[in-house]
């Protein structure tokens, strides 16, 4: 069951890698692009929109992540797994105290600061997201 399990993590976490390094390089820098007038309901739509394909991924790779440290794979240290669940606590501590917040300011209108906190800050889960597909790939690798 483990294997089954840590395939699915391997999954949506380099489903979710590929996201946010699209909305890092890609969509985060073009809110600059839209003019003020139509900024609130683009914001407000993106804001929508991307809960619907991120909410149930993240929701997933945790369930996989806290059920696979319940059965460990033997033959797998456990730091790997502690050490995957801490990344992902980066990436869901600053999606809630970092991300979320900048969004609320952007949802009044565009404003410049809070868009450049936004790209800046959003490093932090890019890079951790992407350790992490690297560590559950490394993880799935050795068992197999």
């Amino acid at each position: 069951m483990y294997k089954e399990l840590l395939v699915v993590q391997v999954a949506a976490t380099w489903f979710l890698v590929g996201l946010i390094w699209m909305v890092q390089v890609v969509h985060y820098p073009l809110f600059a692009r839209v003019g003020p007038a139509e900024f609130p309901a683009y914001h407000a739509a993106h804001s929508s929109l991307i809960t619907w394909v991120v909410g149930p991924l993240m929701l997933l790779e945790l369930c996989t992540a806290l059920l696979l440290l319940t059965q460990w794979p033997p033959g797998l240290p456990g730091w790997m797994g502690w050490l995957g669940l801490a990344l992902l606590g980066v990436i869901w501590l600053t999606t809630l105290l970092v991300s979320v917040p900048l969004h609320a300011r952007l949802a009044g209108g565009f404003e410049a600061q809070a868009h450049a906190l936004l790209v800046g800050t959003n490093w932090i889960r890019t890079l951790a997201w992407t350790a992490r597909g690297l560590l559950n790939l490394w993880a799935l690798l050795r068992l197999t």
